[in-house]
């Protein structure tokens, strides 16, 4: 039988537009942050920035081609899941990592009364994620919500071990229901930002303003308020 050949990992290594891990912003966020002598070592330590130096935001959200450029989000600091998504992807390829950006749609109950409210679902289609290849296998990779904001909703952070996949909690600390994954749409090397859009005006009409502008709010006060009112926090 015929050795398989190594798969090609140069588009997963390349800068992109989106994925501009040759910025300075994102130079500098990895070196800051790629701690550890491997690259196992580094994708956890930058797993760990990235979850909780990026804050989650959902109501930051600016479908604009721009602000989907990880120097831009890093900058923020702040950003969603497909932003978070992103920077990660960048700050890997900065530091040697070949990366690529995931896809799937979620059943998410960490989330606001005003958020279901505006979204009119409690679904998140073309929720992202990144994928790295690490020791020969690509490993799926979720650094979406910080630590503090898990604390508010009485979930447990996620941590990334470098050996295997790293997706939502199906729990919460109570045992509730956390997370579901609905459908996978599988990863690119580059950021489908059109496609992205179009999924959004497809399901969420009328959630980000019309001008650009974003919706605007405190996601976090929210989430303290509803912590509160159910008895939660932390543990």
């Amino acid at each position: 039988m015929e050795a398989q050949a190594p798969e090609d990992l140069r588009s997963f290594l390349r800068p992109t537009f989106y994925i501009d891990s040759e910025s300075d912003a994102v130079v500098v966020f990895a070196r800051a942050h790629a701690s550890g002598e491997t690259a196992t070592g580094k994708a956890v330590s930058l797993f760990r920035a990235v979850r909780d130096e990026i804050l989650y935001d959902p109501y930051n959200i600016r479908l604009v081609p721009d602000e989907f450029k990880a120097s831009v989000i890093i900058g923020r600091r702040r950003g969603y899941c497909v932003a978070k998504a992103i920077v990660l992807a960048a700050a890997a390829r900065a530091s040697g990592i070949p990366s690529r950006i995931g896809f799937a749609d979620v059943k998410n109950h960490l989330s606001t009364e005003r958020l279901r409210r505006l979204m009119k679902t409690d679904v998140f289609v073309f929720h992202g994620y990144t994928e790295l290849y690490l020791d020969g296998r690509w490993l799926k990779v979720t650094p979406t919500f910080n630590t503090g904001l898990c604390e508010k909703f009485g979930v447990r952070p996620l941590e990334f071990d470098g050996t295997s996949d790293c997706l939502f909690h199906e729990f919460d600390r109570q045992g509730k229901r956390h997370m579901q994954y609905l459908r996978d749409h599988g990863a690119f090397a580059d950021v489908p930002f059109e496609r992205i859009v179009a999924e959004f005006d497809r399901h969420y009409p009328g959630f980000v303003p019309g001008d650009g502008g974003p919706v605007g709010g405190d996601f976090d006060r929210e989430a303290i308020k509803e912590a509160s009112g159910k008895g939660m926090g932390p543990r």
